[in-house]
């Protein structure tokens, strides 16, 4: 570090107040965050009472629910219960599509924004965050209302002439996809975007001095120098994806049913299940932190 005045250094200087410096952030961080996972920690080893409360009797009841299935009345043998089992992994084969196809499209669009002139490269930027200025859940009515059978899309190609019949779009898996497909791009873009703009372009004109064609140059020289990027957006179009609720409950219909809507379920539905669904969370958060965890290591290893 830089020496200053009394030939300190700055980290040294503000040691003995570091802790108190970062005391708001970790308060924030307690309160906002820490706190709220502990509730829904403890909640999840509760019991549900008959009538829809909560019993503060502590038990793996709402963990034992997600994974074995006892009967109605639970005196049979435990069998495993696929529903939730395979919920879940719908759910996660829809946040890996969703992720694929964000990638796809938002790699080349971040490269066309970050080598444009800076004064375009803004506008640009200011054009991707729009959407962000709306509410999600108006976003996602928006698209319902795009895409149903008798909606704009369908009745412009009607009048072209390009279809015969409207094509049905509302309560499928294609629905859910665009729908989760439209309101998490910009998380792909943005990250990539960044990466690229610092990403010295004389090196791509180094390779192309040396008769590298430009797939080879993709493939060598920019892809791994921006991959941090790549990884960022993939982590926040695929975290969110896999615990959404708004596409599936407003695109699709009992057949997209997906992990996120199985929780908001417990909590806001006919069910009344608040046990299984802090279950239901803490396995899901469980698993995302799992392989953040483990890429984590794999990257730290790969520096050493």
């Amino acid at each position: 570090m830089a020496a200053i005045g009394s030939g300190k250094t700055v980290s040294s200087t503000y040691a003995p107040v570091r802790g108190w410096l970062l005391l708001p952030t970790w308060l924030t961080i307690g309160i906002f965050m820490l706190m709220p996972l502990g509730v829904m920690l403890v909640y999840s080893f509760l019991t549900k009472e008959f009538r829809g409360g909560v019993l503060w009797e502590f038990s793996f009841a709402a963990y034992d629910q997600f994974i074995f299935d006892r009967g109605l009345f639970g005196d049979e043998a435990p069998s495993i219960e696929w529903t939730y089992i395979t919920i879940f992994f719908r759910s996660l084969v829809h946040a890996l599509i969703a992720t694929f196809f964000c990638l796809l499209i938002g790699f080349p669009t971040a490269y066309y924004i970050a080598t444009r002139p800076t004064g375009s490269r803004y506008l640009w930027v200011y054009l991707i965050t729009i959407p962000y200025w709306v509410n999600l859940l108006i976003r996602t009515v928006s698209m319902k209302f795009l895409i149903r059978d008798n909606g704009p899309i369908n009745q412009a190609l009607l009048n072209m002439g390009v279809i015969d019949a409207p094509i049905h779009l509302i309560n499928t898996n294609v629905a859910v996809q665009l729908g989760l497909f439209y309101s998490y791009l910009p998380f792909m873009v943005l990250p990539i975007y960044a990466a690229v703009e610092r990403y010295n372009i004389s090196l791509s004109e180094a390779g192309a001095d040396l008769y590298a064609g430009r797939w080879t140059i993709l493939r060598t020289i920019l892809l791994p120098v921006v991959k941090p990027g790549i990884i960022a957006g993939c982590i926040l179009v695929f975290v969110p994806s896999l615990g959404a609720f708004l596409a599936p409950d407003l695109l699709g219909g009992a057949k997209t049913f997906m992990i996120g809507s199985l929780i908001e379920e417990q909590f806001k539905g006919t069910a009344s299940n608040w046990p299984f669904g802090a279950a239901a969370s803490m396995i899901l958060l469980s698993i995302i932190l799992a392989v953040l965890m483990l890429y984590a290591r794999s990257q730290a290893r790969g520096q050493v």
